[in-house]
Parts: structure tokens; C-alpha cells; sequence
């Protein structure tokens, strides 16, 4: 186990292997310093991949998550050391994306978060993955994804 920073971390400021798996993953969390204000906060990972569980041929995907934190935010290179174990990781784009949401979820308890998946084609057909758990509070700006309907990703 790695030794814990001041603030209860172990990955941020030390060489941090990838993991192995998602389940291997330690996913962080540090203290909102606003949480009493409702805002939000994005994540884009452009180029996501992990594994085809049938071929074990590689996936690709841009994700786009976007939560309004209650008491906890998500420590960045911890995520980025989630998204990354998913790279030798056979699932499905579906259990791949709502897998990221609910642990997240899990996680930090948001008040809102909602994770996009957009699947690059394998065998002529995209595969785009939506899933978002609460309710946005009211006066939050979300603006759009971002991503392009397919037509080659842009």
C-alpha cells in the first residue's frame, strides 16, 4: 500500500503504477471547498479504451463526464488512473460506461452526474452510451457534450 499524504492520498505526488483492472483501481476523493454552492464539473477522456470481452480486440471511446459535487470531488489522477486500467479490461461499451458512472457515484456521492460514451465503430455502427444518476439543481449550466454525432468523430 502506498503511503498516505497529509490529506489522505495515495497516488497524488508519488509514481503511481497503472492498475491492473478497474476493480484494482483505487478511485480518490478530496473535500469540496464549496459545498454549499451547486456547480459543476467536467471530465473528458478522448482517448479512452479498453478491451472487446468476445475478440479482445481494442475499443475506443470519448468519454464525457460531467457531475455537481456535494461534499467530495473526484481526485483527478486517481480518475485518470481508473480510466486507464480499463485498457486491458474486457467489457462491453455498456457495462464500461455505466461502470465508470456508478463507481463514481459510489465514490462521492454527487448530487448529479452524468457520463457519456462515445464508442468509436467496430463493425460500421457507433455505439453511444448515456447514463446519469439524481437531478441536475436548478441554475446549474451544463452546456452540451461536446462530441459530434458520428460522421468520423470530427
Amino acid at each position: 500500500m502506498a503511503k498516505k499524504t497529509e490529506k489522505g492520498l495515495t497516488q497524488l505526488g508519488t509514481a503511481t503504477a497503472v492498475p491492473a483492472s478497474p476493480e484494482k483501481a483505487v478511485l480518490e476523493r478530496v473535500p469540496n471547498p464549496h459545498p454549499d454552492t451547486n456547480y459543476a464539473a467536467r471530465f473528458t477522456a478522448p482517448e479512452f479504451t479498453s478491451l472487446c470481452p468476445v475478440t479482445g480486440q481494442p475499443d475506443f471511446a470519448h468519454i464525457v463526464i460531467d457531475y455537481v459535487p456535494g461534499k467530495w470531488l473526484v481526485e483527478s489522477k486517481s480518475l485518470k488512473l481508473y480510466l486507464q486500467s480499463f485498457r486491458n479490461h474486457g467489457a462491453f461499451h455498456e457495462d464500461c460506461t455505466v461502470a465508470i458512472g456508478k463507481r463514481l457515484v459510489a465514490t462521492l456521492a454527487p448530487k448529479w452526474l452524468r457520463i457519456g460514451g462515445y464508442w468509436y465503430p467496430r463493425g460500421g455502427i457507433p455505439i453511444d452510451v448515456f447514463w446519469q444518476q439524481g437531478r441536475l439543481p436548478a441554475g446549474v449550466w451544463i452546456p452540451d457534450l461536446g462530441v459530434a454525432p458520428y460522421r468520423g468523430r470530427g
